[in-house]
């Protein structure tokens, strides 16, 4: 293996008499193989067909970069206020005590394996996740007018509901979200190639809901439009209507023929009640609406890696 020790690349080289009587077809085939593996790894690299100039760098995200720069900051009065995880005093998640015993219940369940999952999901947890958002004894549940499709945690129930909606909705395709929202939202309905207008939430003055705002933007879009409704613990405001605010705006989707789209990220923090916390839903379907709902338990079972 000749070599320059001064250059920053090195080669081999492989040589043999082909007129060798003493060389076997083992040694013959060894030799190929070595000659094929040298011309793998000396061949030149190909062009990509997915140049810079085609598939620029994305730019980076605020959150994360905030993140770094927490990890890079020494103070000791530093307070991580970015990405939102349930942590305990030593900034780490906190693992509430009753996922433990449900994961220590699947780890000694001689029955566990890890075959395929249905299209749809795991029946047992969809159809709990069903009852846990509009309650065991639900009409719609009971008469069979719901159905429950698992996906990879809230991101992919909006992405794939927005997907269907895509695909399917025949009303106006535009998706109304409130101003401001998760940052995502505005992603993921643009993906998929819905149009995306807001309406008014947040009062800088009151700190509070522009509730009269919203019902403006609500009653001028177009009949049939889709309005994505966070259910509770509004993302990023925290600012949710009140149970009468709900109804009113429930009577003003209804008298515009709208479509409503609820993502629900945070069942159980805004209210601690679990119920309270699903009232919207519950109402929207006791008034009989069709709807899509976004469910996710990664904030209140602490499950965020899971992406359940």
């Amino acid at each position: 293996m000749p070599g320059d020790s001064s250059s920053s690349s090195s080669a081999f080289s492989l040589s043999a008499s082909s007129s060798s009587s003493s060389s076997s077809p083992q040694t013959h085939s060894t030799l190929s193989r070595i000659r094929n593996i040298a011309q793998h790894i000396m061949a030149p690299v190909s062009t990509t067909n997915f140049p810079a100039s085609t598939v620029p760098q994305a730019p980076e995200d605020p959150l994360f970069g905030l993140m770094a720069a927490y990890r890079a900051d020494q103070s000791k009065d530093k307070v991580d206020l970015g990405i939102g995880a349930y942590r305990d005093d030593n900034a780490k998640p906190w693992v509430l005590p009753v996922v433990k015993k449900a994961d220590e219940i699947l780890r000694n369940d001689p029955e566990l394996n890890h075959e395929y999952a249905p299209i749809a999901g795991i029946v047992s947890f969809t159809s709990k996740a069903n009852e846990l958002m509009l309650g065991a004894d639900s009409p719609a549940i009971r008469e069979k007018r719901t159905t429950s499709v698992q996906t990879i945690s809230g991101t992919g129930a909006v992405h794939l509901g927005a997907l269907f909606l895509a695909k399917f909705y025949k009303g106006n395709r535009t998706v109304y979200i409130s101003n401001p929202t998760w940052a995502n939202h505005n992603q993921i309905f643009g993906n998929v190639g819905l149009p995306i207008a807001q309406y008014p939430y947040f009062s800088k003055q009151t700190k509070g809901l522009d509730f009269e705002g919203m019902k403006a933007a609500i009653s001028a879009a177009p009949d049939r439009s889709i309005i994505l409704l966070h259910a509770c613990a509004h993302n990023p405001t925290g600012v949710d209507p009140t149970q009468e605010q709900w109804k009113e705006i429930a009577a003003l989707l209804r008298q515009k023929n709208h479509f409503p789209f609820f993502d629900c990220a945070y069942q159980g923090f805004a209210s601690g009640n679990l119920a309270r916390d699903a009232w919207a839903v519950r109402y929207f379907i006791e008034q009989g609406f069709e709807l899509l709902i976004a469910q996710s338990f990664a904030k209140n079972f602490g499950l965020y890696g899971e992406r359940a």
